[in-house]
């Protein structure tokens, strides 16, 4: 299809989704599921034609961005004072559960696909074990679960990539570079994306919100740049750590997370930027998953691939959730709404995306890559559907009132 009637179906699809958003919530149609599905129907599964490459350098660049908007913003938006009063519910879920889903998966894969090397079973594990609210988005909005749920959710999703991507990116040096250098390297190559880019985005941040605190007292900017200029802060918080030799994701979310615990102003423009800007950058993501990524995984989506995606969905997601709260006093309905709320989403298409790149393509591991977007496709809509019906249940017997 033709790149201009691309960008003018784009077009129309915001435009029409926009007008219709708020009746289609009510039927529990989120805006990624209609952007995966308008993607497919663009894709030359319909149109026929040449296939979007997912290495060529727009998509690329549009995954870049993405994803360091996504990590600043849900950087951003974590407030550190709430977050004191409420950290053992989320540091479980973020350094027993996660840590545990990722092991399993690892060996489930191994299992379905032993032709496949050990890094690779790993990067499928490391692909699917970001979580993503904004799939379920009724479930973190929604006053009528209680805040402390709905805050560990958030912080989950909001930390969990920040955490993967260093060991994400390891890995795919290692299957790279395939040396013995590199796997001996691993930890202190970790080790050093984390402090560098870490200190770095944490320096940008909070002194990029000092200056900007200091321009809007003495009113030097104009109120149009204020929702932009952090964001171009996240950008430059990503370059800045790449130059020293740290991670620009990670750079990326301290960035977010200084400027946001700096001054609640900029704060609330970041989440103004997100809920406007940020979520037209995350649909046409989800747009160009569907346009790319289904088609080109579809040919291998067999049996196999529909019982590991289920099997990532709940047990390989479940069973370390319902673990890791070990004798914390968490009911077990409260675990499984844990347990079942973490869709994967825009992280998992950014790292596929990612790999992708850092790998020069797919060939002879298609199958890898088919099972996490068959993984995502389900969750899309599984998470969707469910999310509103789930809520309004547990929310009948876990009022807000009595959180």
């Amino acid at each position: 299809m033709h790149e201009h009637l691309v960008f003018l179906g784009i077009s129309l699809v915001i435009l029409g989704y926009g007008l219709f958003s708020k009746l289609l919530a009510k039927y529990n149609i989120s805006g990624p599921m209609i952007f995966t599905i308008v993607g497919v129907l663009f894709s030359p599964m319909v149109f026929g034609g040449k296939p979007l490459n997912a290495n060529a350098e727009s998509v690329q660049i549009l995954a870049e961005i993405t994803l360091i908007v996504v990590l600043f913003s849900d950087a951003a938006a974590l407030n550190l004072q709430q977050l004191k009063a409420h950290w053992r519910l989320p540091v479980r879920l973020l350094f027993v559960a996660l840590p545990m889903t990722i092991v399993f998966a690892t060996l489930t894969a191994m299992w379905f696909y032993p032709h496949e090397p050990t890094l690779y079973a790993l990067l499928l594990a490391l692909i699917l074990a970001p979580t993503d609210a904004a799939l379920g988005k009724i479930v973190v909005s929604d006053e009528r679960i209680p805040s402390i749920v709905r805050n560990t959710i958030n912080v989950e999703s909001g930390l969990n990539d920040g955490i993967v991507f260093p060991v994400l990116l390891t890995v795919l040096t290692m299957i790279s570079s395939n040396s013995a250098t590199a796997e001996s390297g691993w930890m202190a190559y970790i080790a050093q994306q984390i402090a560098i880019g870490a200190v770095a985005g944490a320096f940008a941040g909070w002194a990029g919100a000092k200056i900007m605190m200091q321009a809007h007292q003495r009113r030097w900017m104009v109120h149009q740049y204020s929702n932009l200029a952090p964001i171009a802060l996240a950008i430059l918080s990503f370059y800045f750590s790449e130059h020293f030799g740290g991670n620009g994701y990670i750079a990326a979310f301290f960035a977010g997370l200084f400027l946001g615990n700096t001054s609640e102003l900029l704060r609330e423009h970041v989440e103004s930027f997100a809920e406007s800007e940020g979520e037209l950058f995350i649909m046409v993501s989800f747009l160009i998953f569907g346009m790319v990524f289904v088609p080109a995984s579809l040919p291998y989506w067999d049996f196999k691939a529909f019982a590991f995606a289920l099997l990532s969905l709940t047990v390989l997601r479940m069973v370390p959730v319902l673990l890791s709260f070990g004798f914390f006093k968490v009911d077990f309905s409260t675990r499984l709404f844990y347990g079942w709320f973490g869709p994967r989403g825009i992280a998992s298409i950014l790292y596929i995306l990612v790999a992708v790149h850092q790998l020069g393509g797919v060939e002879g591991h298609e199958e890898i890559f088919a099972v996490a977007s068959l993984t995502v496709v389900l969750s899309i809509f599984l998470h969707g559907l469910s999310a509103q019906p789930l809520a309004i249940l547990y929310a009948k017997s876990h009022p807000a009132d009595k959180s």
